[in-house]
């Protein structure tokens, strides 16, 4: 069975994440981008990496272009824009495809674990898959579920 330990991806300074680095973890992955109304959420990610990596969560942020050329900027801009702008310290990584024959595999895998509202299709940005410990995908939330909203999905995942 597939689980996100047989995943890799190029982290945003270019070098390649094995992601079973997370093994045992509970894991939020987030499509995000700079340029969206749904930006303001990486100060709620960040909350919840904040509040919860003691007991073992870890966000995982994939910058995404796909939705309305949001994340236009470099892997460098989005880096510092998430760092000045939201204090992020969670794991970002180079900017991905979530939908279409150029989609990163783990989207393709998380999306084909739960489907959404278009099926298979991944919406908008900051779609959310929670993972549990075993590293199988326990939930998805949409982009317009805060990040404060998942905090029992969270508790109940540690």
């Amino acid at each position: 069975m597939t689980s996100l330990s047989d995943f890799s991806a190029p982290a945003i300074d270019g070098t390649d994440m094995d992601l079973s680095q997370y093994d045992g973890k509970v894991v939020l992955v987030v499509n995000t981008a700079s340029q969206c109304g749904f930006t303001g959420q990486y100060k709620g990610l960040q909350q919840l990496q904040d509040t919860y990596a003691d007991q073992g969560l870890v966000v995982l942020g994939f910058p995404c272009d796909q939705f309305g050329n949001q994340e236009p900027g470099s892997e460098a801009e989005i880096s510092d824009f998430c760092e000045k702008n939201f204090g992020v310290t969670f794991p970002l990584f180079s900017k991905v495809d979530v939908n279409g024959d150029d989609a990163h595999p783990l989207f393709d895998w998380l999306k084909d674990s739960k489907g959404g509202m278009l099926g298979s299709k991944i919406k908008w940005n900051f779609t959310k898959f929670l993972i549990g410990r075993d590293g199988q995908v326990i939930d998805r939330f949409a982009p317009t579920t805060e990040p404060e909203k998942l905090s029992k999905d969270i508790e109940k995942a540690l």
